[in-house]
């Protein structure tokens, strides 16, 4: 949500500035100078990264409009792997099957619906407790396993950033090559009024200024947003890693969140006697 309050405010900060400067808006509609630029940035990013990379970093931009975990959703997390893990130890891995098979389905994950609407974390917490429940796989060789899925799932959330960022990058050379236009269809009216001449200048002026403003005011910093939130999910997963590490090998289960807790930034992180007190609730009996 702060990505797009941060390229409001830049936006109507450099216009505000521009009419109390004396500047007329008027004079940036420039409907020519903006299929220049939106086209060329559009080509760019199709020409580089293709259609299925485009529909990702749309998706990847909306989501922006998310709020990416807060400390009730480490606290739900934890919880929910408590009672889990619970469960097991009392019941035998076995008592996890049905959990695990229809998520969706379960009396445990059905009380945390801000676990169950992150279908990534479903799918890795459930893909992995079934490995686990196999015996076929030791805990050292399972954290590898879940190293490269997070690894690979990693690099592909990050493509959308990197696909903007290398538009951001561009997008100057892009607003170069629209005033280089302006300038040409300038040079055609030399002789003529000199009235016409400056508003053509001004015009092709418009170009340099939309390519630079768009790379730096508007595609860069959407592009770090997706990127921190991409790095907040991430640690949202690994999370999830560390406590399934714990529990592959035999921890107990307040051990297991306990390991997972440390993996969270101290500015989400649930304190230790607020997560006690939270695992122990009526509900987590």
């Amino acid at each position: 949500m702060f990505a797009f309050i941060g390229v409001i405010v830049g936006v109507v900060c450099t216009l505000l500035g521009y009419i109390l400067h004396g500047g007329k808006i008027d004079i940036l509609i420039q409907p020519t100078e903006f299929i220049i630029i939106f086209g060329a940035a559009l080509g760019i990013f199709l020409g580089s990264f293709g259609m299925p990379m485009l529909t990702a970093t749309i998706k990847a931009v909306l989501g922006l409009l998310k709020a990416p975990p807060g400390k009730a959703a480490y606290v739900d997390l934890l919880k929910m792997m408590y009672q889990l893990f619970t469960i097991a130890r009392k019941e035998g891995l076995l008592g996890l099957e049905k959990h695990v098979e229809e998520p969706e389905q379960s009396e445990v994950m059905k009380k945390f619906p801000s676990f169950l609407a992150n279908h990534h974390a479903v799918h890795f917490f459930c893909d992995t407790m079934k490995v686990i429940l196999t015996g076929a796989v030791g805990p050292h060789d399972l954290s590898e396993m879940m190293e490269l899925d997070l690894e690979v799932a990693h690099h592909e959330e990050l493509g959308p950033s990197e696909a903007l960022q290398n538009v951001a990058d561009a997008m100057p050379a892009v607003g170069i090559v629209a005033a280089v236009l302006g300038i040409i269809i300038t040079m055609g009216k030399i002789g003529g009024e000199a009235a016409l001449i400056g508003k053509s200048v001004a015009v092709a002026l418009v170009g340099t200024f939309l390519g630079i403003f768009m790379g730096y005011v508007v595609l860069a910093p959407i592009s770090k947003s997706i990127s921190n939130q991409v790095r907040q999910n991430g640690m949202y997963m690994n999370c999830i890693r560390h406590a399934l590490f714990s529990f592959a090998r035999g921890e107990s289960p307040i051990t297991c969140i306990e390991f997972a807790r440390r993996n969270i930034d101290p500015s989400v992180r649930p304190g230790f006697v607020e997560l006690e007190k939270a695992v122990k609730e009526k509900d987590a009996a």
